[in-house]
């Protein structure tokens, strides 16, 4: 019976961490280690981003993570090395 419940787990975890390529963290996550587990790099269209959040790196994580808000409330995080996604982190640190 315990073995059942073990594996039950297992699987569950295993489903909820495949799930999550290119998404956040939780956001009690956010002041311990980086938000993006994996980033997004293919081109989407600005009239779908509704926001864009640029957190540079620093003691919480290596890397700037670029994080956009998109028109139907879901969060993406962009690879910033992506030739269109710094066209948007000039944009945002010319403003």
């Amino acid at each position: 019976m315990m073995a059942k419940a073990v594996a039950a787990v297992l699987a569950l975890l295993l489903n909820v961490a495949v799930r999550t390529e290119g998404e956040l963290l939780p956001r009690s996550a956010i002041e311990l280690r980086c938000q993006c587990i994996g980033t997004h790099s293919k081109f989407i269209h600005p009239k779908f981003i509704r926001n864009v959040n640029l957190t540079p790196s620093g003691p919480h994580c290596k890397n700037v993570e670029v994080i956009a808000t998109l028109a139907d409330g879901r969060e993406v995080c962009l690879e910033p090395t992506a030739p269109w996604v710094k066209l948007i982190i000039k944009a945002i640190l010319d403003k």
